[in-house]
């Protein structure tokens, strides 16, 4: 599948309402792929996103959803948290949502990955067993795994993974970990992950972290990677459906830098630093999708109160790169710099 791009980019699946149609459609019309994020939203909502996708563009497109995990959490340290956070939720005249755990909807969503026969699928936060990896690649379906260790891409490559997204330390928005403990924060920059995932396992690999630039694009296919997967990279783009606030967060000098932190979701994810994160990274347990759903709320009204300050703004590493261009023109623009990138190592050589 991935031999068969005419453009080796592909645009990460970004979850909470970035990740539109348009923006798939976009990137795979201009010989890259595209991806719907199947995260938060119904099994029906992720259908008629496939649907809209599909009047869109002849071209491949990809889905990514969220494996569930059943981890243990520690209530006492939860609801302390919650009542920390109620006092901002005054603020905004909300309240917090329910503390709970949820699959995402996840065998609907399987159920409409076979029926839809969508031709890439992906998975983030775990690796499904190998008889849904079988079923979905029996059903014409490429299937990528995103893995965040040597670890995890062994276990990826066990179950039958056509291919692997290594997600780097310097991506933005969640990290793809498997579980969702002190392990998660063992992070391992892109190109020596490449190297260690390389040696262990012989899958096509797609690169992702921290990559704005041609430049990026030709290191992480010289260390051996077949594609990039770009995120931040494409934030800014007109048909992102990113809030606003978001957009501008990007290029706003009071937001000076990124970090990882527990405090919106209860799972480690990168994003711009900003007063929530500071306040209460400290005090957010492991608990996903708990967190989640007990600040989802609290983020909408801040954003509704363009307060960015309390918003979850996630962002790689290279966020400062983001540029305000529609996305078939990115994509264009990021493959002459990789051409100049070659050319300029041909002349060296």
């Amino acid at each position: 599948m991935l031999h068969t791009l005419s453009v080796p980019i592909i645009q990460a699946p970004m979850a909470g309402g970035v990740s539109t149609p348009k923006l798939a459609a976009a990137v795979s019309n201009a010989g890259g792929l595209g991806f719907l994020a199947g995260g938060y939203k119904t099994a029906e909502e992720m259908r008629k996103e496939i649907m809209t996708i599909r009047t869109l563009t002849d071209a491949p497109f990809g889905v990514n959803v969220f494996v569930p995990n059943e981890e243990d959490v520690d209530m006492e340290a939860l609801l302390r948290y919650q009542q920390v956070l109620e006092k901002e939720a005054e603020r905004f005249s909300v309240t917090l949502g329910e503390a709970k755990w949820d699959d995402d909807d996840w065998e609907a969503k399987l159920s409409v990955l076979y029926e839809e026969k969508v031709p890439v699928v992906s998975f983030t936060f775990g690796c499904p067993s190998s008889d849904i990896i079988a079923k979905l690649k029996d059903n014409g379906s490429f299937v990528i795994v995103t893995v965040t260790s040597t670890e995890e891409a062994l276990i990826a490559a066990q179950q039958g993974a056509d291919a692997l997204c290594v997600q780097g330390l310097e991506a933005g928005g969640h990290r793809a970990t498997f579980r969702n403990d002190e392990t998660a924060d063992e992070n391992v920059s892109l190109l020596v992950l490449l190297q260690q995932i390389r040696e262990a396992v012989d899958l096509p690999l797609i690169a992702a972290g921290g990559i704005m630039h041609g430049r990026d694009i030709a290191a992480v296919l010289a260390a051996g990677a077949s594609a990039a997967q770009l995120g931040t990279a494409f934030l800014r783009c007109p048909e992102s459906g990113a809030n606003p606030l978001h957009k501008n967060a990007l290029i706003d000098p009071q937001f000076q830098a990124t970090a990882v932190t527990r405090a919106f979701t209860g799972r480690p994810a990168r994003g711009l630093v900003n007063r929530f994160l500071i306040e209460y990274d400290k005090l957010a347990p492991a608990a996903y999708p708990h967190i989640h759903h007990m600040t989802k709320h609290l983020r909408k009204a801040a954003a509704q109160a363009s307060d960015p300050q309390m918003m979850s703004l996630w962002a790689g590493q290279g966020y400062r790169l983001a540029k305000d261009m529609p996305a078939g023109e990115l994509v264009r623009l990021l493959m002459k710099e990789v051409k100049e990138v070659v050319e300029g190592m041909n002349r060296l050589l």
